[in-house]
């Protein structure tokens, strides 16, 4: 039997990818949320935010450990499996990725290290600041992966020579066409999986009467948080969109299913789109609403599938579905936002026992949103690996199936065993709840004057 090794590669990356992508998403939403109940700590020298940090804090600690474990390899597949990549692209890719660790997940580390074991040794202006330095970490992190990662979807400020790409500009490699929309679309994806996932802890603990103040506390945080991003997001996707329909406009009709150019496009709610016809199959769609959304014209055209050859378009069912599982979970966020926000002002959120019970059940719909947008965004730029300069199918290196079957075998066991352990802890700190503090004074040689707490 023979194993295609550019299908393995890719399904190894994407498996890889997809299941670390998951954990920097959260941390870097809970460390923006960290920062903001430190510097209430801070500034107020309420218990209550000392408490809620400390507990966020554990949480954050394990999601993080299994980014960084689940995150190193791939660094190692451009070699291994993707060496030519690596040849074509990797002046200008690797030191992207190379400030990504420099410049960003140092900061995150070495701080991380004071906010986790600093505790009574530290001023609390140290405490409170290595929170602010790990926000910026992690916000840094996301910054230099994202560049890397537009620029392979709008290359620009390179010059190419015997293949190879070259940095010409880093200013214009840093900030190619696509990355702003991209940065805040990810960004605020990261805020508002933190912010579902702090509703969710909340609801859990108000419906088992556990930690009312606290839970409260986060529900409130949470609700007027997601009241504003939600529907930030499906203003910034759009904008995304718009920017994608410029210079990935194969990407777009994959995204809609449209086929003919010439026609405007209707919104397919739910479609088979069948590559053998070129037709989508099953069809229920909302005639026009497609180009309105995307031209911003009611019979506004723009460039169909069928306007590339089919071996210049990317794996129409994957793009297709996803995307649409993308926008009816953000729906969903923003009816959960403004109801929740409605019931607040109401005075009754609290109360409200079937609207905390889908909201503790609903943890998870951010983390599936991102993987969604993931494979729209990488699946969609196929066959191209780096946009105009690098297919896919010639970037891999020279290795037989057989090897790349074996590895992706071993990386499915072992990512099987970190997840389990990993939600086995996060969800063990969470039924263990948030531990009582009491106020103290600090020892005069730390911080003489400001008060601390210990367990």
């Amino acid at each position: 039997m023979h194993l295609d090794p550019v299908l393995l590669a890719r399904l190894q990356f994407a498996f890889t990818v997809s299941f670390h992508i998951i954990f920097p998403t959260f941390t870097i939403g809970i460390a923006i949320y960290l920062a903001t109940l430190e510097v209430f700590w801070g500034w107020t020298g309420a218990e209550l935010y000392k408490r809620l940090a400390a507990f966020w804090t554990k949480i954050f600690a394990v999601s993080f450990a299994m980014g960084v474990v689940s995150g190193v390899v791939l660094s190692y597949q451009f070699g291994t499996n993707w060496s030519r990549f690596s040849a074509v692209a990797g002046n200008v890719v690797g030191p992207l990725l190379g400030y990504e660790v420099l410049g960003a997940f140092f900061l995150e580390a070495s701080f991380l290290s004071v906010m986790l074991f600093g505790g009574e040794r530290v001023p609390r202006w140290l405490h409170v600041f290595s929170a602010l330095m790990v926000a910026l970490g992690t916000t840094m992190s996301a910054f230099w992966i994202l560049s890397a990662n537009s620029w392979m979807q709008t290359p620009a400020g390179y010059t190419m020579a015997d293949g190879i790409a070259y940095p010409a500009d880093w200013w214009a490699i840093i900030f190619n066409p696509s990355f702003p929309y991209r940065l805040a679309h990810m960004l605020n994806a990261s805020l508002l999986t933190g912010a579902f996932v702090g509703i969710a802890v909340g609801a859990r603990y108000l419906l088992a009467n556990r930690h009312a103040e606290e839970a409260r506390t986060m529900l409130r945080m949470a609700i007027g948080l997601t009241a504003v991003l939600a529907p930030l997001q499906l203003v910034i996707g759009d904008l995304h969109a718009e920017n994608t329909l410029k210079y990935q406009p194969t990407k777009i009709a994959a995204m809609e299913a449209h086929w003919d150019g010439s026609q405007p496009a209707p919104f397919e709610i739910f479609a088979w789109p069948d590559e053998n016809t070129e037709s989508n199959l099953y069809s229920i769609s909302l005639p026009h609403i497609a180009s309105l959304l995307v031209t911003r014209q009611w019979d506004g055209l723009f460039p169909g599938l069928k306007d590339v050859p089919a071996t210049d378009r990317p794996p129409l069912p994957n793009v297709f579905f996803s995307f649409r599982i993308m926008v009816a979970i953000g729906l969903y966020m923003i009816a959960a936002a403004w109801f929740g926000a409605w019931l607040w002002w109401r005075g009754r959120l609290f109360e409200t026992r079937w609207y905390l019970q889908v909201a503790a059940q609903t943890w998870w719909v951010g983390f599936v949103a991102v993987i969604a947008g993931w494979v729209v965004t990488e699946s969609g730029r196929q066959p191209w690996i780096v946009d105009g300069i690098l297919r896919t199918a010639d970037a891999v290196s020279p290795v037989p199936g057989e090897s790349v079957a074996t590895t992706l075998i071993l990386f499915v066991l072992v990512y099987g065993v970190v997840f389990s352990f990993g939600i086995y802890f996060i969800n063990r700190l969470i039924a263990q709840g948030i531990q009582k503090t009491r106020l103290t004074e600090r020892a005069p040689h730390l911080a003489a004057g400001h008060p601390t707490f210990e367990t």
